[in-house]
């Protein structure tokens, strides 16, 4: 069984497209298309379920018509309308330089000086050039490589230097 923190989410699923079974997938993160996976994980009500792709094109830089192995026609198709995509963590890339926003959701975030955890990160704003870590707890840390000093892939943590008096505004 699939568990939700073996994955992360990288888009949902739209409407149904054709009769071939095609469904629009838009997508925050083409870690699919970067590693040539096999497969994507799908949300049906709660549980998590790999889907095979047999292919897939891209109508805009964040959404492309997937088509996955027996999903023939558009009443299927339709079926999977609205779900969560998600992809397999140790399949996504694995040197720090290329690790998308959409991966380190649910990275804690550890101070680089006290070496105590501040806290795990529930979203990435990027809708500006300086993109924000949203915390839990509803604090915004800026996440600049400036002040990023180490990505922990494995035990899913980011070690920052975090200028003095910025956590407590």
């Amino acid at each position: 069984m699939i568990k939700k923190e073996e994955v992360y989410k990288i888009g949902k699923l739209g409407k149904g497209h054709g009769v071939r079974g095609e469904i629009s997938f838009l997508f925050d993160d083409d870690v699919f298309d970067r590693t040539d996976a096999d497969y994507l994980i799908l949300d049906l009500d709660g549980i998590l379920v790999p889907f095979f792709i047999e292919e897939y094109r891209f109508k805009t830089d964040s959404n492309a018509l997937m088509k996955f192995e027996g999903i023939d026609t558009l009443e299927r198709a339709k079926e999977l309308t609205g779900c969560d995509v998600y992809f397999p963590r140790e399949l996504a890339d694995s040197d720090d330089e290329s690790i998308s926003w959409a991966a380190i959701v649910s990275y804690d975030i550890i101070d680089a000086d006290s070496n105590r955890i501040i806290g795990r990160i529930a979203s990435v704003d990027d809708s500006t050039i300086n993109a924000l870590f949203c915390l839990e707890d509803g604090r915004l840390i800026p996440a600049s490589e400036d002040i990023i000093t180490a990505i922990d892939q494995q035990n899913r943590t980011i070690t920052m230097r975090i200028p003095k008096g910025l956590l407590d505004l």
